[in-house]
């Protein structure tokens, strides 16, 4: 066998079907798109259309909602803090708070503050200044000899609405 005699196996290459270019192709006049209207058409988006009948994301009903004054917290492990204390980019001799967490690369942005987790193990005495903490976390580092302080935080509050409105004397 020569470079210049490889062949595809026989039946191993199929020509591209060629639509809409006469009767004679099979996918001629309609070009595979049926008849005339807005399906025959490019740009046609009618999905979830299903004929008039009323579709199934109408026919299922609403469950939940979002709420908008719910806190987002910046979850620290604990395998993440020690690490950190291991690379030296958080000094574990002062008080660890958000700021000292962020400028340590464990997360991007304090959101509405920090919440401890328990996974993994720390292995140094630290102070931290949190939002929340687990129970095994507070635990953790208390066997390492260190302190949890959890801040309180302010929670949004709804603006009050005025019922009465008052009206000009004259």
């Amino acid at each position: 066998m020569k470079l210049n005699e490889i062949r595809d196996n026989e039946g191993a290459r199929r020509r591209k079907m060629r639509v809409s270019r006469g009767i004679g192709s099979g996918k001629g006049k309609t070009g595979g798109r049926g008849g005339k209207g807005q399906t025959a058409r490019t740009g046609v988006s009618i999905n979830g259309f299903e004929g008039g009948q009323m579709p199934l994301y109408r026919r299922l009903p609403k469950r939940g909602f979002t709420n908008i004054f719910a806190l987002r917290f910046m979850e620290v492990n604990l395998s993440s803090l020690q690490n950190a204390l291991k690379a030296g980019k958080l000094d574990g001799k002062k008080t660890i708070t958000g700021d000292d967490l962020v400028k340590a690369g464990l997360s991007r942005r304090l959101h509405d503050g920090v919440r401890l987790l328990g996974k993994g193990e720390l292995k140094e005495k630290i102070s931290i200044e949190v939002a929340g903490a687990t129970k095994s976390a507070i635990a953790a580092v208390e066997k390492a000899g260190g302190s949890v302080k959890i801040l309180q935080i302010a929670k949004p509050l709804k603006e009050e609405k005025k019922n009465k409105k008052e009206k000009p004397k004259g």
